[in-house]
């Protein structure tokens, strides 16, 4: 089977198998990953097949969708390439980027299990939709599925939260924010990700300023306090 064809056939699943996601983690959201992958692979030296099918399979059955059970979007994706009869060894790598790419999964983990430039390359594609608009409109996508709380003074944010209390949270979705998307900037992998990076990391700051001189305009100290 050709590389066109697997990709045409993997698109088709996940199509299928995302059709009734949550908005920020749906089949669009592949489809803006795959092309941030695309862009970023140009300018490093990696497999094109892995890097494709990595970005097309990572969120097939997201831990935070499924009980946190981060085995089955391994399992979904090993039995769908195995299906392809895809080569055991971009098969098992395209797992192993699943297994590692995600935020959580990172969290207490300072020496990393696995590194490859094909998961650097797809880990900053996805990282970048958590970023700027489109990063913003997710969260709060969220934060609405889960019915939470758009934003409350009175429940701080946690500073170096850990993978059980990331996992485990029910804050509001500003807190998201310094728990996670303004810390990505600095998280990026290669060139090219960390120079997309940062003008949706200024975009996200300009905007928490502008939410909180509307959330209370009368707080003068709020204004400098971004």
């Amino acid at each position: 089977m050709t590389d066109d064809l697997i990709i045409a056939k993997t698109t088709a699943f996940v199509k299928v198998t995302l059709q009734s996601a949550e908005g920020g983690h749906d089949w669009f959201h592949i489809e803006r990953v795959l092309r941030n992958s695309q862009l970023i692979a140009k300018e490093e030296l990696v497999n094109s097949l892995t890097v494709q099918l990595a970005a097309l399979l990572h969120d097939i059955a997201d831990a935070k969708f499924n009980n946190g059970d981060e085995r089955l979007g391994p399992s979904i994706a090993t039995k769908f390439l195995n299906s392809l009869e895809v080569p055991k060894a971009i098969s098992n790598h395209v797992v192993a980027i699943i297994e590692n790419i995600s935020f959580r999964s990172n969290l207490e983990n300072s020496d990393k299990i696995f590194y490859s430039k094909e998961l650097a390359v797809v880990q900053d594609a996805d990282r970048l939709d958590a970023m700027g608009a489109i990063g913003i409109a997710r969260a709060f996508n969220y934060g609405g599925f889960k019915n939470r709380t758009l934003y409350d003074p009175e429940i701080s944010y946690i500073q170096n939260i850990s993978k059980s209390q990331y996992k485990n949270s029910t804050a509001p979705t500003i807190n998201h924010f310094y728990e996670k998307l303004l810390l990505l900037k600095d998280q990026m992998n290669t060139a090219t990700g960390k120079k997309l990076a940062e003008s949706r990391h200024a975009f996200m700051l300009a905007y928490l300023k502008q939410f909180m001189n509307e959330w209370n305009p009368l707080d003068v100290s709020q204004k400098d306090s971004i």
